[in-house]
């Protein structure tokens, strides 16, 4: 069984991948019917430093933030925590701990925190796509789609809450409403790897693996290290029985799945190097 790997972006209150410092990335995986992974990313820039002295609520979550991207999960949630039990309105700690426990594999406290934050500022899209992408990691894609949709309608030129509903929608088998997301999420972000990534995936999935080899090559490009598209290329390369090159791609793929200390993501590559032997 071949996996492919897609990748999503999750944001948290002011975050982007576009911002220098953003210092966090995890993975998680999910395997379709093909060979490729479905990988989500987690970016949390760090706070900025606030003019005036801050209230102690806001001193626990920069607090909190400085915790997590320390790798100090429990510790950040304690001081989110501690944000919200001095200010239960303060609606960041909310999305920030949810950040979290997503982080941590608790997904349904994830939903729960970013579903208080959307409460209390109903019009934030980077909350409605954070719970977008913890539903969507638990198999929830309509509720998930409806998630992403709403951050566009807020936030109409966020290219990952696009990226993020074309892999729900891919998910789900519709390829080509998948593919049209892509293509917003490219045209409001023309160096977003993992967005080129994805829509190949898509277009390898309907059987255009010419294209798809062109826009993965696109995303090696842009992300140098990013194994999971040297995985996908080969896919497709092997595919039209260019073995040679494909192998070529995978080995590239494991290494840097090794460098990276994922484990799980070298294996899978490494089935995928014996099945072409």
């Amino acid at each position: 069984m071949k996996l492919r790997l897609w990748k999503q972006k999750i944001t948290k209150t002011t975050l982007s991948i576009a911002v220098a410092t953003a210092l966090v990335a995890v993975g998680t995986v999910s395997c379709t019917q093909n060979r490729e992974l479905l990988v989500t990313e987690i970016g949390i820039s760090p706070p900025k430093r606030p003019v005036s002295k801050p209230s102690k609520a806001m001193e626990f979550y920069i607090q909190g933030q400085y915790k997590y991207m320390r790798g100090d999960s429990q510790g950040a949630i304690a001081a989110f925590s501690q944000s919200i039990n001095l200010n239960p309105d303060y609606a960041p700690a909310y999305n920030s701990r949810g950040l979290v426990y997503f982080d941590i594999g608790e997904k349904q406290r994830a939903i729960a925190d970013y579903s208080q934050a959307i409460r209390l500022n109903p019009n934030n899209a980077e909350f409605y796509n954070n719970r977008g992408n913890a539903r969507a990691a638990l198999g929830e894609m309509k509720t998930a789609i409806e998630d992403y949709t709403q951050a566009i309608r807020l936030a109409p030129t966020y290219a990952e809450a696009y990226n993020n509903r074309g892999n729900a929608r891919a998910a789900t088998g519709d390829k080509n409403a998948a593919i049209a997301d892509y293509d917003q999420a490219i045209r409001f972000h023309p160096l977003y790897a993992a967005a080129y990534n994805n829509r190949e995936n898509a277009r390898a999935a309907l059987g255009d693996k010419q294209r798809a080899i062109a826009d993965y090559d696109r995303a090696i490009q842009l992300s140098p290290k990013f194994a999971a598209a040297y995985n996908n290329r080969g896919n497709a390369r092997a595919a039209l029985g260019d073995k040679q090159r494909a192998m070529a791609d995978y080995e590239q793929a494991a290494n840097i799945f090794r460098q990276q200390n994922n484990e799980l993501l070298y294996q899978q590559v490494m089935k995928n190097i014996k099945e072409l032997q």
